[in-house]
């Protein structure tokens, strides 16, 4: 789904809001007292806390607190995306931090069960909010200079209209559980084939071209033959596409396998596995069959969409798949709508 800006109502509450606590701060140097209720203020219009999931150790630097459901909603206070930790001698680092400034702080609370040492980097994968709204929280408990990496389309992307269109997004679709959340850029780019030593660990930057986003970047984990694919890859989820390319998508799993010869993949959301990309792999292969097929005999979207459905490829998928029944046309429609413009 893709995020739709809030209510011009709520727009106009939440702005007011945010331009009278500017005020109060500002008038806080010459009036203490007004900086301290502009402090209580903050505190009570921020969401409540998430609670605790514990990291799973998934190889020897490599931890993951799983996210149990794969869209946001109020019950899940917008616990949407997996958040990767990778211990290493010089400290954490973190591949991609979460939906809101609540979720990377739940994150912190566990970071006890997998080293004493602090974090001394995030990664973000892409621009979509579940992946780096969280950015907010490491900030604010490692310091302003933490460095964010990503790709520099990422950064420009967050730092635009798109990160405010997620920030209220998720306040919308989590009936604002992850109110208090604040824009924070990443601060480093990363291009293809970046090398990042963290003593023990090396972590290697991968990007092939459209995939999920123009901008995902992969992490391999170099020692530990695991490669973080944010959601290049999902485990029995539908791909959000709206910013994507099923051809782009299929080449980028064809060079990460060529790249990183028998690598654990790591998806952004579901569990690691090597099977990961083998289902993901059948199930746009189908799609995009289908979508061109249709597209070249003008048939229009609804025969690619039934064309595709059928496809056991297609079909024996759906019942594991969440998000299926709402989405799988949608996505085939896209599928068709980038092969009708290839004709």
């Amino acid at each position: 789904m893709r995020p739709s800006p809030l209510p011009d109502l709520q727009r106009r509450r939440l702005m007011g809001w945010g331009l009278g606590m500017a005020g109060l701060a500002a008038a806080g140097a010459a009036a203490p007292h007004l900086a301290a209720f502009a402090a209580d203020a903050v505190d009570f219009i921020r969401g409540p806390k998430v609670p605790d999931v514990p990291f799973t150790q998934v190889s020897d630097h490599v931890y993951v607190i799983y996210a149990a459901d794969g869209f946001p909603t109020e019950s899940n206070q917008g616990m949407m995306s997996n958040i990767t930790a990778v211990k290493t001698a010089k400290g954490v680092v973190i591949l991609d931090s979460g939906a809101s400034v609540q979720i990377g702080e739940m994150v912190i609370r566990q970071l006890p069960q997998v080293s004493d040492k602090p974090v001394i980097a995030v990664f973000n994968s892409h621009y979509h909010g579940d992946h780096w709204l969280g950015n907010d929280a490491f900030v604010a408990a490692f310091g302003d200079e933490l460095p964010i990496y990503a790709m520099a389309h990422t950064r420009e992307m967050i730092r635009g209209y798109t990160g405010t269109e997620w920030q209220q997004a998720m306040l919308k679709w989590t009936n604002q559980s992850t109110a208090g959340t604040r824009i924070i850029a990443p601060n480093r780019d990363v291009k293809h084939g970046d090398l990042f030593d963290f003593g023990d660990v090396t972590l290697r930057a991968h990007h092939y071209g459209t995939a999920h986003t123009p901008s995902d970047v992969c992490i391999e984990v170099v020692q530990d033959r695991i490669t973080h694919v944010g959601d290049v890859l999902m485990d029995r989820r539908i791909a959000n596409m709206d910013d994507g390319s099923y051809p782009g998508s299929l080449h980028y799993m064809d060079k990460l396998e060529q790249n990183i010869p028998a690598s654990n993949w790591l998806p952004g959301h579901g569990h690691a596995g090597r099977e990961v990309m083998t289902w993901q792999r059948e199930l746009f292969t189908a799609i995009w069959e289908h979508a061109q097929k249709a597209a070249q005999d003008m048939a229009g979207p609804d025969a690619a969409i039934a064309a595709a459905k059928a496809d056991p490829r297609v079909a024996s998928k759906a019942k594991e798949t969440a998000g299926w029944d709402n989405n799988i046309g949608k996505y085939i429609s896209l599928a068709y709508l980038e092969a009708e413009q290839k004709v």
